[in-house]
């Protein structure tokens, strides 16, 4: 009779931990719930490093994150549809850029504002784009000596 009660509150324990990892884990990447912002898609030349969940911030400050990545066949652009915080608004000069945390760091999409006084509305695109730029390649070019184009 004692082993079934010690089984019972440890199998209790065991049942109520997961659930509070559960919802932690939900809370800190987004998931689950109802999700509150506009859309806004950008369509970039490399978006290398990037993925769905991937953040979108604003002078270093989390504002969305990424919730869809597609390749346009016609123009051979990674298309990424950000989720934009209803309380933020970008003017609609503003720039998207793939950015890197450093070189172990992570990728997010840097929002650049503009100076605009008229925001983008849900569902436009940003047009003003700069994708990543690759750390292989750079190394390659200063390594060979070709800065650039001569």
């Amino acid at each position: 009779m004692r082993e079934n009660i010690v089984e019972t509150l440890v199998g209790t324990a065991v049942v109520i931990v997961a659930a509070a990892f559960l919802i932690f884990t939900m809370q800190t990447t987004g998931s689950g719930g109802r999700s509150e912002g506009y859309m806004l898609n950008a369509a970039f030349r490399s978006a290398e490093g990037v993925s769905v969940g991937t953040d979108v911030r604003l002078a270093g400050v989390k504002v969305g994150t990424v919730t869809d990545l597609n390749l346009d066949p016609q123009t051979f652009r990674a298309v990424t549809a950000l989720q934009i915080s209803d309380d933020v608004l970008i003017p609609d000069d503003s720039t998207a850029v793939v950015a890197s945390e450093g070189l172990l760091g992570g990728t997010f999409i840097e929002i650049m504002p503009g100076g605009s006084f008229e925001n983008y509305a849900e569902g436009a695109e940003i047009l003003d784009t700069q994708g990543a730029v690759s750390l292989v390649t750079l190394l390659l070019r200063f390594a060979s000596g070709g800065g650039g184009d001569e």
